[in-house]
């Protein structure tokens, strides 16, 4: 539902579940219960709190004897990404704000990337989130979405917190933007994430840090 401000809206079978991440459950019907756990383990819930997310994962289950809809909101202007794992070989990595919900079959889980200069050094891009199953799974961009599918050896150099989601496919590694001018003036950043292909890849035009980056600048200079 929605444009700009988007909500995903799932119905439950007799017996079916959804999970998603704490905070994005709008409404739900009667006949669905709520619990709420690590998702794949105790580590993983550590995992979890390491990217800063919630160190839990929330569960509906359809506990009635008839249909019933739950509701899951976006965070802040974007669209929402449905993925089929089962099109993409049953796994999918995204941004770690990324994650709205998926079916309560797909493991959640926390995915490092190959190298340990990217976690140290990558900003937000340097952790990502690990789905896998053969369900439907939902993910957000904030404003608007652009798909990518990357021809072998077809590189695509982004900003890394324009990475939303993409296939493990494609190798993702870091790049520093050299030079004492990029260091300290350089609107882009320090890191570029390359990607080389093959492969499916989701990017979106605006982070929630450049979002909340322009907020932050506007209110100081009102004050």
């Amino acid at each position: 539902y929605g444009a700009s401000l988007q909500l995903v809206e799932i119905e439950l079978d007799p017996g079916e579940g959804v999970r998603a991440e704490v905070g994005t459950m709008t409404y739900m019907e009667q006949g669905i219960a709520m619990q709420t756990n690590t998702g794949c383990g105790l580590f993983a819930g550590f995992k979890r709190m390491l990217t800063g997310e919630s160190f839990f994962i929330t569960t509906f289950l359809n506990n009635g004897r008839g249909k019933s809809h739950i509701g899951f909101a976006t965070p802040y202007p974007g669209e929402v990404i449905p993925l089929d794992l089962a099109k993409f070989g049953g796994e999918f990595l995204c941004q770690k704000d990324s994650f709205i919900c998926a079916a309560k079959g797909i493991e959640i889980d926390v995915a490092f990337t190959k190298r340990l200069g990217t976690g140290f050094f990558g900003g937000e891009g340097f952790i990502l989130q690990r789905l896998t199953g053969d369900g439907l799974a939902f993910v957000h961009a904030g404003g608007t979405i652009i798909e990518k599918n990357l021809a072998p050896g077809e590189e695509l150099r982004v900003e890394t917190g324009c990475l939303v989601a993409f296939v493990p496919s494609i190798d993702y590694s870091i790049e520093f933007i050299g030079g004492f001018r990029n260091a300290l003036f350089g609107s882009e950043g320090l890191f570029l994430a390359k990607m080389t292909g093959p492969g499916k890849l989701y990017l979106q035009s605006l982070p929630f840090s450049r979002l909340a980056e322009r907020i932050n600048s506007t209110i100081s200079n009102q004050k």
